[in-house]
Order: C-alpha cells, then structure tokens, then sequence
C-alpha cells in the first residue's frame, strides 16, 4: 500500500516537483520506503512506497515500453498474475514483476474499461502523454481514497486531503453541509468532504481530466436487482460461497513479506484467520486489541480464537487515557470530524502489527454489510413487522430479544423509553430510508449543538433525506426492505466512514496494508443474489457465514450475540482517573467559551453545558447523544486547528 499525489495544469506551466515533493513528504507514512516522480509537460505524478510485491524492482512511477504512458499506484491488485499472463500473451513486455505494471497495459488495451478486469483495493493515477489525459480510478467499495481539486483547466489530487493541502493557493474552508450531513448519519455524502471544493473520487468511479474537462462516471455499482437462483438450496449456496470466500482469501495472501490477521474475537476475523490457518499457512500471526473498560472488552473471546486456530497471538489493552491522548493524532489521519473514539483502539493496534515487523494483515470487515450482521437489519425487520398491527402488545417485545441487556425487569424506565423510541414513525415503512430513519433522527440530535449561524444555513433532516434519495439508484424500491437496508449501509457508512475513518486511515497511519477478503467483488455480488431468508433468518444475522463456519470455528464463537465495536467517548477526556489534567490541556483550549465562539461552528453555551455535564457525571450517567456530540464537536474542533488554521497535533 502507497501513497500517491500529482498535478495537471494545462493553463500555466509550474515547477510542479517541488510541490508535488512536499505532498509526498505529507504521506510519507503511507509508504515510507521509497518515493518516486515524474514530471513532463503539462503533468507530474508523485509516490510513496510500500513494498509489498517485487521488493526491489517494483518502484513507482510505472511506464508502459515507450514511457509514453505513466502510473503511480496505491492499492493492491489480486489478480494480477491471470492479467500479466493475458497481456504477455498479447504482446506486452514486462520490466517488472509488480502488479503495478499490469495497469498500464491494461490501459494501452482497454482505456477505462480497464476497471472491469481488476480484482483489487485501489486509487491510481495514469497519465497518457499522448493523448494528454489523466485517468483517475477507485476501488469498487472504497476501499483506498482518492481526493481532488479542481479548478478550470488544473488538478490537484492526492491519497490524503494533508497532501493536497500543500498547495497554499487551495481555500481550506470547512464545508458546514457536508458537517451537518456528518451530524446526521455519520459521514460525507457522495463525493464530499469536510472541506470546500475537495472532493473525492467516489468508490467504484474513474475521473478523466483534460484540455476538454474533467468527468467522472461508474464502472461498478452495488446492486441487488439481480434476480437470484431461487431454485438452489441453502446448501449449494453455502458450497458456492464457500469457496468463493476461500478463494478471495487466498489471493489475498500473494505477498513477498509475512501477511498476518485481526482477530477481534467475532465470527468474520475469526472465519478469516482459521482460512489462513488451515488452508494456505502452518504459522500465522494474529493481532487483537482490548479495553481496560468491561463494557467494551472482548479478551476473552479473542484468546479463545487465537487457542482453537493455533495462532501466535499478539494482543495490546487500550485505556481511557489512551484514548484522550492520541485523539488529535487520530484526526490528523483521519482529516474529518466523527462521532465516536473507535479509531483509536485501531490505531494502536496496526502499532502493534507495524512493532511486530508485519506490513500486512487480513481482515473480517465488511462481513456484516455483505451478510447481513448489524442490529440495524434486525430493527428494521422487528418494526415492519410491528407496523403491521401498531397496538399490538406483542409484537413490540422482540425489540427486547435485541436488546435484552436493556429491556430487563430491573430497568423499567429504560424499558418504557426504548419501546417508545423504537415506535418512532413506525408506519412510515414506504419511506426509502425506513430502515436508517431512527438512527438519523437520533443522530441529528447533535445538530442542536451547532451555532445560530451554522443552523440558518444547513437546513433541517428533512433537507439532507431529500439530498440522499437523489443518490439511490434506478429500481431501489423494487428491491427487498432487507436489501435496501444493506444497500444504504454499504453505500453510506462502509465506504465513507467505516473503510475510511477506521481502515485506512487507521492502518496506513502505522504504513500497515489491510486487505478485506469478505469485500472481493465476486463475494459482494454474490452475496446480493442470496434470497434474504438465508442472510437474515429469522433473527440470526449472518445466516448462511454462521452455517459455513459451524464445525469450522468454535460454536461459542459462532452463536455468540454480536457484541458492537465500540470505544468509551466521555471518560477519555473528562475521566476521574485521568492521569495529569496537564496531559488534555488541547480538551480544555478546543471546547473553551473563545475557541468555540471564535470558529464559529457551535453554541458556546450549549457547548458549556454539556461540558459541566460530563465534568460532574461519572460516564455511565452521560447519554449516548452526549457521547456523540462530546466526540463530534471535538473532533470539529481539531479538523479546523490542524487542517484550517495550519497547527500541528503535536503541539
């Protein structure tokens, strides 16, 4: 994994190396083993090296035979011996052994249709002098970023917005409806960020730019309006997928350095690892990361998993305090606001891969996108089925089956509200976004916080469901309530928070490669085809991965309630047993009564309040909405110290 950055200028000629220098030195963590450029002509391409494949000739830039065609390359593409033997076959030369090379002939071949032939994690940048034309291109799920500006007859792009920041002619302004659009479900829409007039290329997308414009267009998009084998049997589709998750993970281990895994614990890394363990690898190295805090730690079902598949186990603990201190050089990474803590635990953890001497771990994210997982498709299952008969008395009892930690007899008051909760617009089941609507409207709570002048121009919720629904595609309605729920989550958090805020970003900032065997595209569009009784049965979530992996992983394991992955908010930066108050002074400066009102983004006093809230309540008494509105304005706060106003989190 790399990074990668460039410009084009067709108006001006510039002396675009020692620009293009600087941003590569700004990811540097991505790919701290080389660094190479190209500059010719109106176009300059820049990267920085994470050897991973052909360790000593798989240097970037790439070029076609007569460097007429250019490349620099961040990702990882796993089918890349199948591609090189058809284009040798073709005629094309090889001067490496990396599957870098295989894009630019691809290209000579193929132009932009070049994408459906790959099977891989990817943002690249290829420039055709002859033709005077830079392609841009992003994996199918967004895996690896890729971000942009540009201006009439310029563009500037790179792996990280921090890189694209070096060019001090670019405006950083905070884009406040695209913050709203975070303080309603969590990240950016579409091809926004946090900052004006930065896009990026949205997944499974490529951008074209040249003296004629720059356009953007699919060549992939998640579908579940394939009509699916009816016909075939639980069984069959358990053997078809199978060993399609085999395969996927096998490609994934072509490497020439150690590749090791996540295990958290769950099903997803847990299926993973026992692949890699039984099937291709007598050794493997596995990583976990827990919490000094019971409510989030799953130590013992990691040392479970790690036992039965025979690892060799590294494990690290994350504390409140750590917390609070990493926090600002999470958001340096991470170059957006969020509403949780999350990251952090990843963070250390791709540390302790990188100690470790690992530049490469497997990992089960996305699982519970493909099949099925989350709590969200069960609620939403629940409540159209209670939609049905609104005053039923009934019906509204299997919301506890979900919760049953919540709903119990000694917390009635919690009972009574959830079970109201929950009833929210419970017959709005037409809407496109029924599944998703209590967790926006919960979510949106936050927007309360932001100033008078933020408020008047961003809208209500309304406002931003309007905006979504112009993103779903032809037919959405047509599809299965389950579908449309996954639809709206793999399209909307997977790819602009999930992979980004606590993938890539996460590892990468330790110059650790993750790879994702659930998110091959063949498992993806597979996985969509499945009738939705053996992905959702019932309510046991992940149906069809849980029958693959009985027999194949411990059953505690398989048939343990899905625990979320979730970090403490609060305690981290208001905590009784924080060590030096010294060690948070940025807590106290950012969330001052001058800080906030001199950024402008949120009401001082309402900012005030909550602050004495937390301050005063041990964090068990802080609600959820708080936690979310703590880590939100915060993180709001070091997006404009560190990126707007230039500091550095080291400060």
């Amino acid at each position: 994994m790399c990074g990668i950055a460039g410009i084009v200028n067709f108006n001006n000629p510039e002396n675009k190396t020692c620009l293009i220098t600087r941003m590569i030195d700004a990811i540097k963590h991505r790919g701290p083993d080389s660094t190479g450029i190209f500059e010719k002509g109106p176009a300059g391409l820049g990267h920085a090296r994470l050897s991973i494949i052909d360790l000593h000739t798989g240097d970037q830039p790439v070029y076609n035979e007569d460097h007429s065609i250019c490349v620099v390359f961040n990702g990882e593409i796993f089918n890349y011996p199948d591609l090189r033997r058809e284009l040798i076959n073709a005629g094309h030369r090889f001067y490496t052994e990396t599957d870098t090379e295989v894009l630019v002939h691809l290209y000579e071949d193929m132009g932009p249709g070049m994408f459906q032939k790959l099977n891989g994690q990817f943002a690249f940048a290829i420039w055709d002098s002859t033709k005077q034309k830079l392609l841009l291109g992003r994996d199918r799920v967004g895996i690896r970023p890729l971000f942009y500006h540009e201006t009439h007859g310029r563009i500037i792009f790179g792996s990280e917005i921090k890189a694209i920041f070096k060019d001090e002619s670019i405006p950083r302004k905070m884009d406040i409806h695209t913050l709203s659009d975070i303080f309603s479900c969590w990240s950016p829409l579409g091809s926004e960020t946090i900052f004006e007039d930065v896009h990026q290329v949205p997944p499974g997308h490529y951008a074209i730019f040249s003296v004629d414009g720059f356009t953007v267009a699919p060549f992939w998009q998640l579908s579940f309006g394939v009509p699916c084998d009816s016909y075939k049997s639980c069984e069959q589709w358990m053997e078809d997928m199978g060993a399609l998750l085999e395969d996927s993970t096998r490609i994934r281990l072509r490497a020439d350095v150690p590749v090791g895994a996540y295990l958290s614990g769950g099903i997803d890394s847990t299926y993973v690892s026992s692949l890699v363990r039984r099937k291709f690898n007598n050794h493997l190295n596995t990583f976990s990361v827990g919490f000094t805090d019971n409510r989030f730690d799953e130590t013992v079902f990691q040392k479970i998993a790690a036992e039965s598949i025979g690892t060799n186990h590294h494990s690290i603990h994350c504390s409140d305090n750590d917390i609070g201190e990493l926090f600002p050089e999470i958001i340096w990474h991470t170059e957006t606001p969020i509403l949780r803590t999350a990251p952090v635990p990843l963070f250390m953890l791709s540390r302790l891969v990188r100690e470790n001497n690992f530049k490469v771990v497997l990992t089960g994210e996305g699982a519970d996108e493909v099949f099925a997982g989350y709590n969200i498709f069960k609620e939403d299952k629940v409540r159209r089925f209670w939609a049905r008969n609104p005053s039923s008395r009934i019906r509204p009892k299997l919301v506890e089956r979900l919760y049953p930690y919540i709903f119990s007899q000694e917390n009635n008051k919690a009972r009574i509200f959830l079970e109201g909760f929950f009833k929210k617009n419970l017959e709005s089941t037409e809407l496109p976004y029924y599944s998703h609507l209590l967790r926006w409207q919960n979510t949106s709570k936050i927007r309360t916080f932001f100033s008078n002048d933020v408020i008047q121009n961003i809208g209500n919720l309304s406002d931003f469901t309007d905006k979504f629904m112009g993103t779903l595609p032809e037919g959405f309605m047509n599809w299965e309530p389950l579908s449309r729920a996954q639809y709206i989550e793999s399209t909307l958090f997977l790819s602009n928070y999930l992979l980004s805020s606590q993938g890539d970003r996460m590892a990468m900032g330790n110059s650790i490669e993750g790879r994702y065997p659930f998110l091959d595209y063949r498992v993806i569009e597979m996985a969509a085809k499945i009738p939705t009784e053996f992905r959702l049965n019932g309510l046991t979530e992940k149906f069809i991965l849980k029958k693959i992996a009985h027999g194949f992983i411990p059953a505690p394991l398989v048939e343990r309630p899905k625990q979320p992955y979730r970090a403490p908010i609060a305690s981290c930066f208001f905590g009784k047993d924080l060590p030096g108050k010294h060690q948070l002074d940025y807590v106290d400066d950012l969330l001052s009564e001058a800080s906030i009102k001199r950024n402008g983004y949120f009401n001082s006093k309402k900012v005030g309040s909550l602050l004495d809230k937390c301050k005063k309540n041990s964090a068990s008494l802080i609600s959820e909405t708080d936690n979310m509105a703590i880590a939100g304005i915060l993180s709001t706060q070091l997006v404009d110290h560190l990126f707007i106003r230039g500091n550095s989190f080291k400060e």
